[in-house]
């Protein structure tokens, strides 16, 4: 099923439920929400867009508390228990890695998350763990401004992604 077809197909609390699991921020939620119904999945993205287009700074740390810290299993099956089999398939690089590269990648987390008051967000899809590692290291020293820009970017790629899975039914 296209995932236009199933968003249109839902109740406006299914159809919460849903991009509210592909993006926290509840006012792009609400942006959605309105855009139905979609006539395409183009239509779809093209809405999502519009949506982020809209964004304060507020809406966009509420997107990124969405989002566990990579590779914190206890954030994972705590807090976020309705991600969290799409966030752990999409880090599922950090799966396997060596006890240094997870031990680096924890401390620079709590240093992101204690320099810019929101958490290291990456698209981390087809991403091993020494890749996220390695970006971390080169976004650690930006400004603020900057990191919260990039953020946003990467915060859009992550949600396009999760669109193009409801079509799937792998998340929900």
């Amino acid at each position: 099923m296209a995932t236009s077809n199933y968003l249109n197909s839902l109740d406006d609390g299914m159809a919460r439920a849903a991009l509210t699991n592909c993006c926290a921020a509840m006012r792009w939620v609400e942006h959605m929400l309105g855009a139905r119904p979609f006539e395409s999945d183009d239509a779809v993205h093209r809405a999502a867009d519009e949506a982020f287009n809209t964004l304060s700074e507020a809406d966009w740390l509420e997107a990124f508390a969405g989002h566990p810290l990579i590779g914190d299993v206890e954030s994972l099956r705590e807090k976020y228990a309705a991600t969290k089999r799409l966030a752990a398939g999409e880090q599922s690089g950090v799966t396997g890695a060596d006890g240094n590269t997870l031990t680096e990648l924890a401390a620079l987390n709590h240093n992101y998350l204690n320099r810019f008051g929101f958490i290291f967000i990456v698209f981390a899809t087809g991403k091993t763990a020494a890749e996220m590692l390695a970006i971390l290291r080169s976004r650690i020293n930006n400004s603020r401004e900057a990191e919260l820009r990039i953020a946003a970017s990467e915060q859009q790629k992550i949600t396009h992604g999760r669109l193009e899975k409801l079509a799937s039914r792998t998340i929900r």
